[in-house]
């Protein structure tokens, strides 16, 4: 046993049996539990919030023009049960005259069924697999035969053949009326049951909904109430923007259905468009699901195989149509979901919770992913299921210099530079992408070899977006662009860091594109003694640039040496992300110009080229309050 005198030492202490991260999971599993458990409550409450968020705009028109509360609540609640029970009535009715019309069809889709029989051979593929069905029918309804009884023991062997078999066959009773009702009475008071619940639910938001928002933001935001009431406001807008949208292409895509299959000649074609209208509010399966019975039709009215063709593609076609192309575009940015939530969250939602799941899984993504926007304990939910970039620019761009992917980098940069700058894109993503990595070689966590692929793929974006237009003026004339042509050489300088020189080779691209005759240069290069003297003497600026801020001392010091080199220079240190009004003082004792942005550094190269003059200390022309002053 352990005492004072023998401690246990910390190596033999037992390991914790979770961890902390481990624990983290342990309130989302008792809520996906309380979620599956708690199925016969919260699916009608579910439903009953989705109609109560559908009809809230028509309770507020309605007591705006002076009708009560509960009058209100109880017109939008009688209407909206009219409607259903005319959907039903209509659906029955239509159903009734089909069914009676269904024995015209018999003959001409069992001609079709023996006729695909008939193009194989005995015991064919087609023919095997009806054998198969039928099998699986007979033994699932116990209607099959039963196999032959082994035959007894041969006691006149070599007295005689023995006796045939007698074969014995199974029926099932027919199922006497009472007990037809007995099974089908419960379940229609199960579902007239729920149906009433949620009604009851929904009339009971509708009228105490007001209520029911103070008691949340109580609840859940007491202590930021102006974030909470953003949260609702968010979120009633966005989920009525849902089911009004969605409500009107199901309604257009039905209409398109019905004029479609009235063309085709299908029967009772009102009935399948209203039918695919309503199942199209189930995810994925919805169209599918209502095209089995009209393309049966099609097979059963048309002797021939062109109705039942006709009729699948104008099902798919149409899906196609509107699913990959009205509806992004109409849904857009509005709903806030990335395309691969909305698939995970029908299969989640569809294992908790069955059909009613697949039924409910946009609009209640779409709550999940409001929570995650305006609750930060819930930011995850955003990330995970939103579809706002996971990564700002500079961060994804950071992880495609690191995997060495400039291809990829560029693809990205087009949608930045269509409205934008190719030095604005330089400047806000590019160098605040070589800043992170600054970053992390100031802490160690960037080694050699990472910080050589980042070079690498600085050089290859830059690359890639040569033929990109700085400034993005495509009705400048080609002919000015001549004749202003600066005159004179510059030397553009990366400090010592790993990630200088990658941040230098950005200005020498924006000078290059302008006209001007720019170098990348190392430092040491440039404060070495020149081998080259009627080159020097034809540099008129030189740039040393530096990543991190913290190296304006130092960026004294080395310009210095390179003014040794280039006496007839004008001096710039370009200290990207240095605050100007800090280093200002600096920049009038060493005699240099101080620049902190690509475009800057270029406006006054610029301005020193054409007019042989020195250049403002800073001429960031983003920054809110300049203030120029001569070196």
């Amino acid at each position: 046993m352990a005492n004072a005198s023998n401690p246990v030492s910390p190596d033999q202490r037992p390991a914790p049996i979770l961890s902390l991260r481990y624990l983290s999971l342990i309130p989302a599993a008792i809520v996906i539990a309380g979620l599956y458990y708690g199925r016969p409550v919260l699916m009608p409450l579910a439903v009953a919030v989705l109609f109560a968020f559908a009809l809230a705009p028509l309770v507020g028109r309605l007591r705006r023009i002076g009708a009560g509360r509960v009058f209100s609540v109880l017109i939008a609640a009688g209407l909206s049960i009219a409607v259903l029970i005319g959907i039903g009535f209509f659906v029955t009715t239509k159903t009734v005259e089909l069914a009676d019309e269904l024995p015209r069809y018999q003959t001409t889709l069992t001609a079709k069924i023996q006729a695909l029989r008939g193009t194989t051979i005995e015991k064919g593929a087609v023919e095997r697999l009806f054998d198969f069905l039928k099998n699986v029918r007979d033994q699932a309804t116990g209607t099959g035969k039963a196999a032959p009884p082994s035959p007894p023991p041969d006691t006149n062997a070599g007295r005689g053949a023995p006796a045939a078999p007698v074969p014995v066959e199974i029926k099932q009773p027919e199922t006497a009326p009472l007990e037809l009702a007995a099974a089908v009475v419960p379940q229609l008071f199960a579902f007239i049951a729920g149906v009433g619940i949620i009604v009851i639910f929904m009339i009971f938001i509708l009228l105490h909904k007001e209520d029911i928002r103070d008691r949340f933001i109580r609840l859940a935001g007491a202590g930021d109430i102006q974030k909470t009431t953003l949260l609702l406001d968010d979120g009633a807008e966005k989920l009525g923007e849902y089911l009004l949208a969605q409500t009107g292409i199901n309604v257009l895509f039905g209409a398109v259905i019905g004029v479609g299959l009235w063309l085709i000649g299908i029967p009772s074609p009102a009935l399948w468009g209203l039918n695919v209208g309503i199942f199209r509010f189930v995810p994925y399966i919805g169209v599918p699901l209502a095209a089995i019975v009209p393309v049966l039709l099609a097979l059963s009215v048309d002797p021939g195989w062109s109705m039942a063709a006709w009729t699948l593609v104008l099902f798919f076609g149409t899906e196609i149509v509107v699913g990959q192309a009205i509806e992004p575009w109409w849904f857009g940015k509005r709903m806030g979901l990335s395309s691969l939530a909305v698939v995970v969250a029908a299969a989640f939602w569809t294992l908790l919770w069955g059909p009613f799941g697949l039924l409910l899984s946009t609009p209640l993504t779409v709550c999940l992913v409001l929570l995650g926007r305006h609750v930060q304990h819930l930011r995850f939910l955003d990330v995970l299921l939103g579809d706002r970039p996971p990564l700002a620019a500079q961060e994804a761009l950071y992880t495609r210099m690191l995997g060495d992917d400039a291809d990829e980098a560029a693809a990205e940069a087009e949608s930045f530079l269509k409205e934008n700058s190719l030095g604005r894109y330089f400047d806000d993503v590019v160098l605040q992408a070589l800043a992170i990595g600054q970053v992390d070689v100031s802490r160690g966590a960037l080694d050699d070899e990472r910080a050589e692929k980042i070079r690498n793929a600085t050089h290859a974006l830059i690359e890639n977006l040569s033929d990109a237009r700085n400034g993005g003026d495509a009705s400048e004339p080609a002919g000015d662009a001549e004749k202003s042509k600066p005159q004179g050489g510059v030397i553009c300088i990366g400090g010592r860091g790993p990630l200088d020189d990658a941040s230098a080779a950005l200005l020498v691209h924006l000078l290059q594109k302008e006209g001007v005759d720019a170098r990348l240069m190392s430092e040491r290069e440039a404060a070495a003694a020149a081998l080259d003297q009627s080159s020097d003497a034809q540099i008129k600026a030189v740039c040393l640039c530096y990543l991190d801020a913290g190296n304006l001392a130092r960026a004294r010091y080395a310009l210095r040496r390179v003014k040794r080199r280039f006496a007839a220079a004008t001096a710039f240190a370009a200290v990207w992300g240095a605050q100007r009004n800090d280093t200002a003082s600096d920049s009038d004792a060493a005699g240099y110009a101080l620049v902190t942005s690509l475009e800057a550094a270029v406006q006054s190269i610029l301005s020193c080229l054409n007019a042989g003059a020195a250049p403002t200390r800073e001429t960031d022309s983003r920054a809110p309050n300049p203030h120029p002053a001569a070196a």
